[in-house]
């Protein structure tokens, strides 16, 4: 189940999204991390081929079983660290930059053991 950073940032950007709106679609994927459509529909192919998504006749974007497992993985690491460096006095802008680079090359043990230590207080 292991995929690169830039498809964890896209199931994390579709779920996101999906919390937000009534549906995602590519555009909407685009526009929220500022990149160009080419890109996006390159990446959702990707996706879609290693089935963590499934694209519907009218563009619309949902998350398989498997993308929205990993999806939620992310998010929860970008929301816990991101807490808690705010918590640690680091400027918002700042931790939740540094929660985004982070999430993605943190081992389970070791993020697992931070939720530990910390999550009760970032609750």
């Amino acid at each position: 189940m292991a995929v690169n950073e830039s498809a964890e940032n896209y199931l994390e950007t579709i779920l996101i999204l999906s919390k937000k709106r009534p549906v995602v679609r590519s555009v909407d994927i685009a526009e929220e991390l500022n990149f160009k459509k080419p890109s996006v529909s390159v990446a959702m192919k990707n996706l879609r081929e290693k089935g963590h998504i499934t694209v519907d006749k009218s563009g619309f974007i949902t998350l398989t079983s498997s993308g929205r497992e990993i999806a939620e993985i992310i998010y929860e690491r970008h929301q816990l660290l991101s807490a808690w460096l705010m918590q640690l006095g680091v400027p918002e802008e700042t931790a939740v930059e540094d929660a985004c680079r982070i999430e993605h090359v943190i081992s389970r043990e070791s993020f697992q053991a931070i939720k530990a230590h910390v999550g009760n207080a970032v609750s």
